[in-house]
C-alpha cells in the first residue's frame, strides 16, 4: 500500500523476540509512526521502551496521554491502558474492562486506528497465545486497510496469527525475515 499513515503492530507471547529483530532494519525515513501494543506485566513500561530504542535510530517513547502522533517516530502503548486514536491524531487511554484478557487490548487499538486512519492504516499481528488482534484486523480490512501477520510456522506462539488467517482474510502472510522490507517499502 503507498501512502501509509500509520503501521501498528499487536503482539503478545513471544512477540518481543521478533521486534528486537525488525527493528533494528527499519528505515529512518519513513513517513509514518509506528505504533507497537504488546501485552506485558504492569510496571516494565520504561524497560520495554529503552530495550526498543537499544535496537534502532528511530525515536522510540511511550505513549503519553493527549500527545500528537508524528511521523518516524516509535511508540510503545504502556501497560494496562487501552490506547485509542482520536480524530485529531493524537493518543487518548481508556481504563474499561480488559478485552481477550488484556489491557492494552490489540483489538481496541487496531479498531480504533481504523476509524481514524481508514485505507492509510496497515497492521501486523505478531506471536500471541489469545485471538486480541483478530477482530480489530477484521475492522482494519473493512476500512479498507492492509492487514498482515506473522507467518504462524515462524511465530513463537502460533495462536494469534493462525486464528488472524483463519478468520481475517489477511493480505500478507511474513517470515519474520521480511517484515522489515515490508514496513520500508510502505514509505
Amino acid at each position: 500500500m503507498k501512502g501509509c499513515k500509520a503501521f501498528i503492530i499487536g503482539g503478545s507471547a513471544g512477540s518481543l523476540d521478533v521486534l528486537l529483530k525488525v527493528l533494528p532494519a527499519i528505515d529512518i525515513e519513513i513517513a509514518f509512526p509506528i505504533i507497537i501494543v504488546v501485552h506485558r506485566k504492569q510496571g516494565t513500561d520504561s524497560l520495554l521502551s529503552d530495550l526498543l530504542s537499544s535496537k534502532t535510530q528511530l525515536r522510540v517513547k511511550e505513549i503519553e496521554e493527549k500527545e500528537l502522533i508524528l511521523p518516524r517516530t516509535v511508540y510503545v502503548v504502556p501497560s494496562d491502558y487501552h490506547l485509542l486514536i482520536e480524530k485529531d491524531f493524537t493518543f487518548s487511554f481508556d481504563y474499561s474492562e480488559k478485552v481477550n484478557y488484556s489491557r492494552p487490548s490489540i483489538d481496541v487499538t487496531f479498531q480504533s486506528a481504523a476509524e481514524v486512519y481508514t485505507n492509510k492504516l496497515v497492521c501486523l499481528l505478531l506471536s500471541g497465545s489469545n485471538a486480541d488482534g483478530v477482530n480489530g484486523l477484521i475492522t482494519v480490512k473493512n476500512y479498507g486497510g492492509e492487514i498482515a501477520v506473522q507467518d504462524p510456522s515462524s511465530a513463537q506462539v502460533d495462536y494469534m496469527p493462525a486464528q488472524a488467517i483463519e478468520r481475517a482474510n489477511v493480505d500478507r502472510v511474513l517470515r519474520i525475515e521480511e517484515m522489515a522490507a515490508y514496513i520500508n517499502a510502505l514509505s
